[in-house]
């Protein structure tokens, strides 16, 4: 009953929002960058903080513990400075030290909140900074087509839901189920055609960031770098991407259309929900095989994430031989 609760507030506030956006014009757009022809409601991913306040108020309301750290008050402040700095992007257009400054506030927050601030060498954390920071703007670059955060998210929150039901306990189940029932809202108005809203900087990276909590929870319990491939399809597209723009002498931090689902939606006129669909069903069977195989990193990356890695680049070689494009 308290999921069908608070699926049902989630939905009342996703058509608040709407109203208030319509009625304060914050929109998405399109341009010569964009796969979207349409003007679009933009920060529909605004759920995904207020799914953290419902999941916050309900600790305090009906469970008086938790498998979350003590420390969990961090991931939600991390949490809602993100979200707030993102959505003030979305209006305004903040300037990247601005945006970069509140990121590393926010990080620092989900490290101390993830309990290895004082475990892991000083050394390393410069390591895990960058890599949590390059995660969080991944997914916001990746943000480009209908449905394509929201079922990737989904595929992502599902796998650890299996895992913590099934395999090990590594946090509170309601803390993984509060963004599923957000990420089902969300798709609801986002998987379509004509998509009603878009999730804006304020909903890749707020459930890029939740992501990234559950995943490190995970992590540290069970000492395994491996779950960190249930990303991996982002990283592979994000990271070859760069590397492509580098080679291209462009800025990587502008605008493009280099990515593949950007091509395939472009260039080879595919819709936007089977582009989406299959990110997030490859996805799904490389978190499978890791989970079914017990596969390790080092095996992981070899026989998951190369073959992967080899698709992708026979994809981008195949669209610029047909279009001429890069």
């Amino acid at each position: 009953m308290e999921f069908i609760i608070v699926t049902f507030i989630l939905l009342v506030l996703e058509l608040l929002y709407f109203r208030i956006a319509d009625k304060f014009n914050i929109i998405d757009k399109p341009n010569h960058r964009s796969s979207h022809t349409k003007v679009t409601l933009r920060g529909g991913g605004i759920i995904f903080p207020i799914a953290f306040l419902l999941y916050f108020a309900s600790s305090i309301l009906y469970r008086k513990d938790t498998f979350l750290p003590k420390e969990y008050w961090a991931f939600g402040l991390g949490l809602l400075i993100l979200s707030v700095i993102s959505f003030l992007d979305d209006i305004l257009d903040l300037s990247t030290k601005l945006r970069l400054f509140f990121h590393f506030i926010s990080v620092s927050l989900l490290i101390y909140f993830l309990g290895i601030l004082f475990i892991l060498p000083i050394w390393l954390l410069p390591i895990v900074f960058i890599f949590i920071i390059g995660v969080l703007n991944a997914y916001n670059f990746m943000d480009g087509i209908n449905g394509i955060t929201g079922l990737y998210s989904f595929v992502i929150l599902s796998t650890l839901y299996y895992i913590n039901q099934y395999k090990i306990i590594f946090t509170d189940v309601n803390f993984i189920i509060y963004p599923v029932l957000a990420s089902l809202v969300f798709l609801f108005f986002n998987f379509r055609k004509k998509a009603k809203c878009f999730a804006g900087d304020v909903g890749s990276m707020s459930i890029a960031f939740w992501v990234l909590a559950l995943l490190g929870l995970l992590v540290v319990k069970t000492q395994e770098l491996t779950y960190l491939l249930f990303i991996g399809v982002y990283g592979i597209e994000v990271i070859f991407t760069i590397i492509q723009r580098i080679k291209l002498k462009e800025n990587i931090f502008e605008a493009h259309r280099h990515h593949l689902y950007q091509l395939l939606v472009n260039k080879m006129k595919w819709s936007h929900l089977l582009v989406s669909t299959m990110y997030g069903v490859i996805q799904l069977l490389i978190n499978f095989s890791i989970i079914y195989w017990k596969l390790n990193f080092v095996e992981g990356i070899l026989y998951l994430i190369f073959p992967t890695l080899t698709m992708y680049v026979l994809a981008k070689f195949y669209i610029f031989k047909t279009t001429e494009t890069y």
